[in-house]
């Protein structure tokens, strides 16, 4: 099992101030896990150009209707999310 220096949880939409402020503090070996209204960004260019690993929360991106945006993102189960969060060494939640 691969280690994550810091895995960031985002619920907030692309536009809010605080998925800006999620972009920027993205460094290697992190990975960026979408939840909720963050999922919106797979719809967008929220997730473009971002070197880590993206994760969307596969129940948020199915309720939106969005499972044909993933893109390069992976789409994770809730256990997977479980996972992640055992891998991380920190966890932030944005």
């Amino acid at each position: 099992m691969t280690s994550l220096h810091t895995l960031h949880i985002l619920n907030k939409t692309p536009g809010h101030p605080r998925s800006a402020a999620c972009m920027e503090a993205l460094r290697p070996g992190d990975a960026l896990l979408l939840t909720e209204n963050a999922v919106l960004a797979l719809a967008t260019s929220g997730c473009r150009g971002i070197n880590i690993p993206v994760y969307a929360l596969m129940p948020d991106v199915k309720a939106r209707g969005l499972e044909q945006n993933a893109g390069e993102a992976a789409l994770v189960s809730y256990p997977d999310m479980v996972d992640l969060t055992a891998r991380a060494q920190h966890i932030i939640s944005w």
